[in-house]
């Protein structure tokens, strides 16, 4: 199943993808069940799994040409992984982490797949990172890595952008260079685990700016797997249900080039995960 979310920023409709890839409008099914959006609350209260047993081919069909939101509704967190990739790690001349790399970013960055992306006021060093993420279906407190991936509700596309100089130069707090608006558009649609594998190993993935390729890899470069992932990060904060986790960026960042060729005005990123659909977001300058 494939969920997703349409409209405008604050007023996204809740659906899915049939087998043809028709939006449909799961809006009334989920008021039946009780609830009104993709959030914590549908998470937790099992939804998801008495969606998947409804009949959607005859649901109302939403709107082709709207814009996708998040496949989810804003999540209590974002947390991210840095140097989970074996070939990441090489560029940048990172050791490979014994423990995960954790950091957050903020859930105001939090847009669809599509949107523009603002870079921040003078900003000169704005990145990107194709990242597979996914998101929490049940409570996740110690939990033990072999029932780990009882946890994962869904596998979707991210682009985890990042500011550099904010990152690396004022302080060494990543979050800073992390959470600035439009820094963390998600989808197009939330992938179940039957879509993709149950730990989204094997996948391909790719990234673009201006159609040249900048990052070309596969999931099972990363250092820490997803139930891994679920297993570490549950033991340092509880995990609830539609958090997103992110589980870092392959090689070919622009941090990683000589000269480095950060995002500027009118550039164009085009990424992609296999399973996972694509996304393209436009670069604009700051509001």
């Amino acid at each position: 199943m494939k969920l997703i979310r349409v409209g405008d920023a604050g007023q996204e409709r809740p659906g899915v993808l049939d087998a043809d890839g028709t939006r449909r409008d799961t809006s009334t099914i989920l008021a039946d069940l009780g609830h009104a959006d993709y959030d914590e609350a549908f998470f937790a209260g099992g939804a998801l799994a008495l969606l998947a047993d409804q009949a959607v081919g005859g649901l109302p069909v939403l709107d082709a040409d709207a814009r996708l939101g998040p496949p989810v509704a804003r999540p209590s967190k974002i947390v991210c992984i840095g140097l989970n990739f074996r070939d990441h790690a090489a560029e940048t001349g990172a050791e490979l982490p014994a423990e995960p790399v954790v950091f957050l970013k903020a859930t105001s960055a939090f847009g669809g797949p599509n949107d523009d992306v603002l870079l921040p006021r003078g900003s000169v060093k704005t990145d990107w990172e194709v990242e597979l993420a996914f998101v929490v279906g049940t409570v996740a407190r110690y939990v033990d890595e072999a029932d780990a991936l009882d946890h994962v509700a869904g596998y979707v596309l991210h682009n985890d952008y990042s500011e550099r100089e904010y990152q690396l130069e004022r302080g060494a707090q990543w979050d800073k260079g992390k959470g600035c608006d439009t820094f963390a558009p998600l989808g197009p649609f939330l992938a179940t685990p039957d879509e993709v594998g149950a730990d989204a190993t094997g996948l391909a993935m790719w990234l673009t700016v201006n159609d040249v390729p900048r990052q070309r890899s596969n999931t099972d470069q990363m250092v820490f797997g997803v139930a891994a992932l679920v297993s570490r990060i549950s033991g340092y904060m509880t995990l609830l249900p539609g958090d997103v986790i992110s589980t870092g960026t392959p090689g070919g960042v622009a941090l990683s080039m000589v000269p480095p060729p950060y995002l500027r005005e009118g550039d164009v990123v085009r990424l992609g995960i296999d399973g996972l659909g694509e996304a393209t977001q436009h670069v604009r300058p700051p509001r």
